[in-house]
C-alpha cells in the first residue's frame, strides 16, 4: 500500500515510478479521491460542531419558551447532519485505498529498466555447466526410468500440473526440504514455524495476493486461501502489531506446500515438475526496522545461494528488471540453476525486499528506542528454495549415464546413506 501523504508531496515522482513498471499515471485520480475524502470529512466536523453548538441554543429556547425559533434550529442541525449523512468520508477513503491497494511497489533506484526478463541483469555465476560425457536427460525422463515419477497416476488422481512420486525420489524431496529448514534454523538464525495452509481474507491482502492476484489462487467454499507461499502467514504474523525493537529483525522459515492455479500460465512447462499445482518450498521471512533492510535483502540472498552451493549446482544471481519485477518488491534477486537436460536457466529463487509496503496494508508498526510514536517495520521474503526445483536441477546435475542420480554428499544423512539411486 502507498502513502498517500508520500504521493501528494510529489505526485509526479509517484506516476514516474507506475511508468518504470509500464502502467498509465494514477497520482491524479488517487489525489481526486483523497480531496473527496477530505471535503467529505470538514462537512462531517462541521456538521457536528453545528450540532453541539445549536443544541445549546435549542434548550435555552425551550426553557425561555420560545418554540418556533427551537423548531427552526432544530431544522438547521437535520440540514446539517444530513449533509454529513451524504458525506461519507469513509466511501471516499475506500475508493481511494482500493486504487491504491491495486498498484504495485515503487521500484529501488538501482533496478534495471526493462519491459520483461530479457532486462535482467546477471550479476554472479557460480560454477560452470557440468560437462557430460552422454547426452544429459531431463528430470522426468530420468524419473520416469527410474520408475519413481509417475504422472499418469497424478493424472487420475488430480489431473494436470500435479506428480506422484514413489520410493527413493519421494524420500529425495522429503531430504531435500528437511536439510534446507535444518541448515536455515541451526546456521542462519531463521526460526522454524508451523503455519495453517488455509488463510483468510485479510492474511491475503496483508501481503498483497488480494485483490489484485485472486484469480492465481485457490480459494475454499468456506472463503479461505489455500497459500501460495508460506511468506502469506509468516509475514501476517506480525499483522496489527506494534514491535519491540529488540525483536528487530525477526527471522521466520517454513516448509509448507503452495498452492498455484497457474491461471497465466496454460501451455508453458506442461511436462514434468516445473510448474505444479501443488509443490512444496522453503520460505524465509525478515521483519526488519527500515535502516535493516537492505543489508538484510544481502544476507537472505546468501543464505539461498549457499543451499544451492551445497547441493553442487551451477547457479547465478540475477537482479530483475523493472517490467519483472513483483507486485509487491521494489528489488528482488532471483536466483537461477543451470537444467542441463534443458539446457537452460530457470529460476530457483527469488528474494525481495518490500520495504513498508506490506506493512502498511497489515499495519505493522515498532516503536523506535528513544523515538516518539511508531514506524512502519520493513518485510523481505525469498525462497530457500523451492523443494520441487530443487530435486529437478539435483536429478540432472547429478545423473549418471547408466540412468542412475548421485546424490549430494550433505543429503546423505537425510537417506540413510544412500549415494545412488539407481544404476
Amino acid at each position: 500500500m502507498h502513502d498517500i501523504r508520500a504521493l501528494r508531496a510529489d505526485p509526479a515522482a509517484f506516476d514516474s515510478a507506475l511508468t518504470r513498471r509500464g502502467l498509465a499515471p494514477t497520482a491524479a485520480d488517487a489525489l481526486r479521491l483523497d480531496d473527496l475524502r477530505v471535503e467529505a470529512t470538514r462537512i462531517v466536523q462541521a456538521a457536528q460542531t453545528t450540532r453541539n453548538e445549536l443544541s445549546r441554543q435549542i434548550g435555552a429556547a425551550m426553557k425561555a419558551g420560545d418554540t418556533a425559533t427551537a423548531e427552526r434550529l432544530k431544522a438547521e442541525v437535520k440540514a446539517a447532519m444530513d449533509a454529513a449523512a451524504a458525506a461519507t468520508p469513509e466511501a471516499h477513503e475506500a475508493a481511494r485505498d482500493e486504487l491504491l491497494a491495486a498498484l504495485p511497489n515503487r521500484l529501488d533506484a538501482d533496478v534495471p529498466d526493462g519491459d520483461d526478463d530479457s532486462g535482467n541483469v546477471v550479476q554472479h555465476v557460480q560454477g560452470e555447466p557440468k560437462a557430460f560425457d552422454f547426452t544429459p536427460k531431463q528430470h522426468f525422463e530420468i524419473g520416469e526410468a527410474l520408475g519413481l515419477m509417475d504422472f499418469p497416476t497424478a493424472g487420475k488422481l488430480a489431473g494436470a500440473r500435479f506428480t506422484v512420486l514413489r520410493g527413493a525420489l519421494a524420500r529425495l524431496e522429503r531430504a531435500l526440504g528437511q536439510w534446507m529448514v535444518t541448515l536455515h534454523t541451526d546456521a542462519h538464525g531463521y526460526t522454524e514455524a508451523t503455519v495453517p495452509y488455509l488463510v483468510n481474507d485479510a492474511t491475503m491482502y496483508g501481503t498483497g495476493q488480494l485483490p489484485k492476484f485472486g484469480e492465481d489462487l485457490f480459494r475454499t467454499t468456506d472463503g479461505r486461501w489455500l497459500i501460495p507461499t508460506a511468506e502469506v502467514p509468516l509475514t501476517n504474523f506480525v499483522r496489527g502489531e506494534i514491535l519491540d525493537p529488540a525483536a528487530l529483525p525477526t527471522r521466520l522459515t517454513a516448509l509448507t506446500p503452495c498452492f498455484r492455479s497457474e491461471a497465466g500460465a496454460a501451455g508453458r512447462d506442461t511436462r514434468g515438475m516445473l510448474r505444479q499445482h501443488q509443490f512444496a518450498k522453503v520460505e524465509l521471512v525478515s521483519i526488519t526496522a527500515p535502516d535493516q533492510s537492505d543489508a538484510e535483502h544481502e544476507r537472505m540472498t546468501r543464505c539461498a545461494e549457499r543451499v544451492l552451493t551445497e547441493l553442487g549446482l551451477t547457479w547465478r544471481r540475477v537482479l530483475l528488471c523493472a517490467g519483472d519485477t513483483g507486485f509487491g518488491a521494489v528489488k528482488t534477486y532471483d536466483l537461477e540453476v543451470w537444467l542441463p537436460g534443458q539446457q537452460a536457466w530457470r529460476e530457483i529463487s527469488s528474494c525481495s525486499n518490500c520495504r513498508d509496503f506490506q506493512a502498511r496494508r497489515m499495519e505493522a508498526r515498532f516503536r523506535p528506542t528513544g523515538g516518539k510514536g511508531t514506524e512502519f517495520v520493513h518485510t523481505l521474503n525469498g525462497s530457500g528454495v523451492a523443494v520441487g526445483r530443487a530435486l529437478i536441477a539435483v536429478l540432472e546435475t547429478h545423473q549418471n549415464a547408466d540412468g542412475s542420480v548421485t546424490i549430494p554428499d550433505v543429503l546423505r544423512p537425510w537417506m540413510g546413506g544412500l549415494e545412488r539411486i539407481g544404476g
